[in-house]
């Protein structure tokens, strides 16, 4: 089994699940129980906190910005996500600022690429570095980058400073274990999973009820939820990090680090949900 923890350039340890903010901001009515949320899963220790100023046109963004406020920032380990026509040059820079603006901080944590765009690998790799020596970013890394493309990154220059990749999985959606996963464990760059409930299994059918999946999280007490992202984060260098709009939900998220799946129960998992024999196209919502 993986520690449940995970770390990153500079030998910075973030638990192995942290918190995604797609789709909060959307709705000003749900606000302060997006706030609550947030400020709850850093009180258990959910520290990895991941957004992007494409959602909700930056208002997910305001909300984390909200949450940090009263000297919660420091305990964090923030993240956002610039869109991929803003990924180079000036308007990197700009994206950059306004994300800080909204996120109420002076600096992130760490910066990805949200996915390629018309810029050039290099372009980005440079803005990024750019940022950096200008104080506004710690580190950068990418986001739904397959095995191709990050071969392309590490060969541009600077590109092996790239601090994780950020991709669609969950125990139906196995595709980067074929060889992306194991060569980013190889090359010691964290893998950010999201989507890792498969949006509450919206994204594979059956996947919360089957049986397989049922049975350990009945031998476990807990939900078929929580088995998820305990399958997930026993993964070598891989966190998960779910949405949780209510304090009940971060709760439930952040028990799963408290799980530990045998090796008989990874193997019928294993059965029911297979990995690919093949390559297969990233999966990417």
């Amino acid at each position: 089994m993986a520690d449940n923890n995970v770390v990153f350039a500079g030998q910075v340890s973030q638990p192995a699940i942290g918190q995604g903010t797609w789709y909060m901001g959307e709705n000003a009515r749900l606000r302060q129980k997006e706030v609550d949320a947030l400020r709850a899963g850093i009180d258990l220790g959910l520290t990895l906190i991941d957004t992007a100023e494409m959602y909700a046109d930056g208002g997910a963004e305001e909300v984390v910005g909200e949450a940090l406020q009263g000297g919660l920032r420091d305990k964090v380990f923030l993240v956002s996500k610039v869109y991929p026509w803003n990924a180079g040059g000036k308007k990197a820079i700009a994206a950059c600022e306004a994300s800080l603006r909204r996120l109420k901080t002076e600096v992130l944590d760490l910066y990805l690429l949200h996915w390629r765009g018309n810029y050039s690998l290099a372009e980005t790799v440079e803005v990024m570095e750019t940022l950096i020596a200008q104080g506004k970013i710690r580190r950068w890394g990418v986001s739904n980058l397959d095995y191709s493309d990050m071969q392309e990154l590490i060969r541009v220059r600077g590109g092996d400073a790239c601090a994780t990749n950020q991709v669609l999985y969950h125990l139906g959606s196995r595709g980067i274990e074929y060889d992306l996963l194991p060569w980013c464990q190889q090359q010691a760059i964290p893998v950010m999973a999201y989507c890792p409930l498969a949006q509450a299994g919206r994204l594979r059918d059956g996947l919360l009820e089957n049986s397989a999946v049922r049975e350990i999280a009945a031998a476990h007490n807990v939900s078929a939820a929580q088995i998820l992202l305990a399958w997930v984060i026993s993964h070598q260098g891989v966190i998960a990090i779910p949405k949780a709009s209510s304090v009940a939900h971060v709760q439930e998220n952040a028990e799963a680090l408290n799980i530990t799946l045998s090796s008989e129960e990874l193997v019928l998992l294993d059965n029911a949900f297979p990995a690919p024999g093949r390559k297969t196209p990233l999966d990417v919502v």
